[in-house]
């Protein structure tokens, strides 16, 4: 009933900021495929799909991002970090206390509102 939230490294764009980890869609790949490999390259970890939420689309200035979260379970595995500095699993009520990427916050606040945890 916890919450994966990753950190960005001060490299990256939107430095330090907080996440959900996550990436690109590779050409011809399904968006389940997307999330599971990505999950197992940036922590190393495998999860079990349980549910697809809404998409988010985000304006930033220099570009967009369409955003599609899932809620997963824990499979197996020790988070090893890639490309994120941090990580934090968080109950739901701490949530809001992150900096938030600002196209992270709309399934933010979503998950506060949720059944899921």
């Amino acid at each position: 009933k916890r919450i994966l939230a990753t950190q960005r490294s001060a490299q990256m764009s939107l430095p330090l900021k907080w996440e959900f980890p996550g990436g690109k869609l590779e050409p011809g790949e399904k968006e389940e495929e997307c999330i599971l490999r990505e999950i197992r390259e940036e922590l190393q970890l495998n999860i079990e799909i349980i549910d697809r939420l809404m998409p988010s689309i985000y304006h930033y200035p220099n570009f967009s991002i369409r955003l599609i979260p899932f809620i997963a379970s824990y499979v197996e595995g020790e988070i090893v970090l890639a490309e994120h500095v941090h990580f934090r699993w968080l109950e739901k009520s701490m949530l809001l206390a992150l900096d938030w990427a600002a196209a992270d916050l709309p399934i933010v606040k979503d998950l506060v509102k949720s059944k899921y945890v």
